[in-house]
Parts: structure tokens; sequence; C-alpha cells
């Protein structure tokens, strides 16, 4: 950066000692000519460098070759309180801030695409933004969010999708579980993420193909000692203090992201808050026999009227899912298209949906989709496939906070099965399913405007 502008501040000093000397000799023509040809250079030179090349634009459009790295460095710059702007709308939600060099080095080392600008070019981007006629905002990322993600401690067969692409991003995260929530950990943090888990105390429904499995033995006997440690007498008491206790986080104005089994499971679980919904091989006694009557759809955040799978054998929490069989025959037609909201009067929709494709492929988990007749009116619907009549990404308020529920797995593993190696994700650097999942990672670090009326 200072190179830079000695550089300017020398051409600068030619320039006008050249046009001085120009004057002076202007009745010499062989001299004019020699200085005037002099100053065509000078003025050529100093195109080359701007006179205050002092923004860093990060594009997130198709010219990014790390578009999840992207994320990272906007965090490593507002850790060390380098205020970034998040572009919505502008060449796929671009990231721009005051030049910094350490901010640019950053970007050279990990491999992310960014230019020096100068200030008139950042005003003019500015500037587009601010039109009326263009869909763009600008939103300052200011705060430095704390982020919790709840996940068993122990070694269990699958992978998270959001604990790789935070490491691969390198933004920093506490993995937390039960006995933390439980304990009243959760004011700590701004941002929580549910992933694979079963709030329902039913341990993923993989009883009817894994009960005999080394690693599912040891992840009851596991749960059911935090359980007793913790005073319950059973895993599905203890899980039900969780989910009471992440919704009390969002009420207080937390921000929950969940995806897979994680957002139908915690549905289900505030719904059956009296109810005992488990089978004998679960809890040591039998289901409720009225349990589906008794459920209070009231309680949930998202999803209503739904039917609890009471089968041990299925693996299946609810209907919310959407069939999965008609996802498997068509995995080549399986896409979801991001929604358009207003980037000026629709913020926050606008943030999550940020990326640089609208239509992302699709990809299965426990819960790969959501149905639409299940989702409450209220609900925000940013992405679904119109082919399947599904829902794949919805938002709501609740209380101060909000909450993001996002369906399926693994963005770039199409049906990842139990035991399957996890995604390498330095082959996909540019997942678009993967941005939705780092929208909502950088959502609480935005400055909050007072509310357009």
């Amino acid at each position: 950066m200072y190179r830079i502008i000695f550089l300017n501040y020398f051409y600068i000093i030619i320039v006008q000692f050249l046009r001085y000397n120009y004057l002076v000799i202007s009745k010499y023509d062989s001299m004019k000519r020699a200085v005037k040809d002099l100053l065509v250079l000078a003025f050529m030179a100093i195109s080359c460098f701007p006179l205050k090349a002092s923004y860093l634009l990060i594009p997130m459009d198709l010219s990014q070759s790390n578009h999840l790295k992207a994320y990272g460095i906007a965090y490593f710059s507002i850790s060390r309180d380098v205020d970034m702007s998040w572009l919505l709308n502008y060449r796929g939600g671009s990231f721009m801030c005051n030049y910094h060099e350490a901010i640019e080095n950053e970007c050279m080392i990990r491999g992310v695409t960014c230019q020096v600008i100068a200030d008139v070019q950042a005003n003019a981007i500015r500037n587009e933004i601010a039109s009326m006629e263009n869909n763009m905002s600008e939103i300052r990322l200011t705060k430095v969010p704390k982020i919790a993600v709840y996940s068993p401690k122990n070694k269990l067969p699958w992978d998270d999708a959001v604990t790789m692409v935070l490491t691969y991003a390198e933004i920093p995260y506490d993995v937390i579980y039960d006995e933390e929530v439980v304990q009243g950990f959760l004011p700590k943090y701004d941002w929580l993420h549910l992933h694979h888990e079963d709030f329902t105390g039913q341990y993923g429904k993989f009883w009817a193909n894994y009960h005999n499995a080394t690693w599912y033995v040891e992840d009851q006997k596991e749960q059911e000692a935090t359980a007793a440690k913790l005073g319950f007498t059973k895993v599905s008491l203890m899980k039900l203090m969780v989910v009471k206790n992440i919704k009390n986080f969002v009420a207080g104005g937390g921000y929950l992201f969940a995806m897979c089994s994680g957002p139908d499971s915690f549905d289900v679980a505030l719904s059956a808050e009296e109810v005992d919904i488990c089978e004998y091989m679960f809890d040591g006694d039998p289901i409720d026999p009225n349990a589906q009557a008794k459920l209070d759809f009231d309680k949930t955040f998202a999803f209503t009227n739904f039917r609890i799978s009471t089968n041990p054998y299925e693996y299946e929490i609810s209907d919310i899912d959407i069939d999965p069989s008609i996802h498997i025959k068509n995995q080549k037609n399986d896409f979801f298209t991001l929604f358009e909201f207003s980037a000026k009067w629709d913020p926050v929709p606008t943030m999550l949906c940020q990326n640089h494709l609208n239509v992302i492929p699709g990809f299965m988990g426990q819960t790969t989709a959501f149905r639409k007749d299940k989702i409450k009116p209220y609900v925000l619907v940013m992405g679904e496939s119109k082919l399947f009549d599904e829902v794949r990404y919805i938002h709501g308020e609740f209380g101060k906070g909000t909450w993001t529920f996002y369906g399926g797995h693994d963005p770039e593993d199409y049906q990842h099965y139990v035991g399957d190696p996890p995604t390498d994700l330095n082959l996909f650097p540019n997942s678009a399913g993967y941005r939705l999942i780092l929208n909502n990672v950088l959502f609480p670090a935005a400055k909050k405007e007072k509310q357009k009326t």
C-alpha cells in the first residue's frame, strides 16, 4: 500500500517538474517535443498506479477462485477490527473493505481472488448499489460472531457439513453438546448450528440396521451416562431440556442454523414436550399409544400438522421429510431455486441467499426437504424445488432471534451413507450449496440497521 502511494507522489512531482520546464522551454521546438513525450509517458505511468488505491474488493461472482475461503477472509478482517462491507447482489454478494496489506496477503495465501481499487472506483460501486434502479444494498460486517456447533464429542461414522466448511474457511468455532447446553453455556455464543441430530431421544432411528454396531452401542451408553449425570432418567428427557434451552437461546437474540435431521427432530421434540414418543428399545418403556393426538404444534418453530413415525424400523422421524425414493430416481434433475428478495427492504433473506448461482444442485439427507403442507404460514421460504414440489431452505424469527433450516446432509455428496469418508472441500472451493451455510455464519456479524418504514 505504501509503495503505491510513494510511486503516486513520485509521479506527481515528475509531472509538475516537466510541466514547468515545458512552459520555460516552449520556444525551442525540439526540446518542447522531447518534454511533451516525457509528459505523455508520465501520465501513462500514473494511470497504472491509482492516486489512492485504498480499497480491497473480493468479488463473489464466477471470477472468484475460492468462494468458501472468501468468507474466511471476511471473518479474518472483522476479527482484526477492519469493517467489511457485504455488497448484496453486487457480483454475487462481493466483499469490500479499506485496503490493508495483511488482508491482501491473506487473500493470496488462501487463494482468494481480490482486487485493489481506488476510492473513486469504490465510490462508483457504492453509487451503483445505492441506485433505486438496482436491487442491491451494502451491509456492514462489524461484529465477530461467537460460533458454536452442537455435535457429539465421541466419534460417529458420519461427518458434519458445517464443521467441515468452517474448518476449510478457517473460521473458528467451539464444539458443544448436551452437557454444555443443559448447564447454560449457550448465552456465550451468537450463532449455534445443529446438524445430523435426533432430539427425540431415538438415536437417529438407526436401531433397525445398526443396533449391534459398536458405534451405536457406545453412543447409546454414552448418552445414557450423560443423562444420568445431569439428573435425567431418560435420554429423551435430556434432549427435551436441550431443545428448550436452544429455544430460549433464540428467544433471547441468538441465531440458530440447522441441517439434515436437525430441523424436524427439533420441532418434533418441542411438540412432544408432554408426550412419550419413544418405543421401549430407545427408553425402556413403550410409546404413548395416543402420542400423535397429544402433539402441540403451537410450540414448534417451523412445522405443523405433521405425523411422527412410531415405527422403530423406519429411518424417518416424521412425515415432514419428503419421500427419498423420488430423489434417488431423479438425481440428474434434482435442483432447487433460491428466491430473490429486495436487498434494500429485505436485507436478511437477501444476505442468506447470496450466491453466484441461483439454481443449486440438490442433495439428500435423513431429512432431504420439507413438505410444503407441513410448513407454518408465516415461515419465509427461501429455496424450493418446483419439480418435486418441496422446500429446501426456510427462515423465521422467534423472540429477538432468528432460525434458518436447510434440508440435506452434504451439499457436495448427493447421497451420503453411514461410514462414507468426509468430503474434501479442496475439490469444491466454489460450492454454491456450501455458500448458503457460510451466509448464515456471517449473518450475525452484520450491523443491524433501523427497520425501514
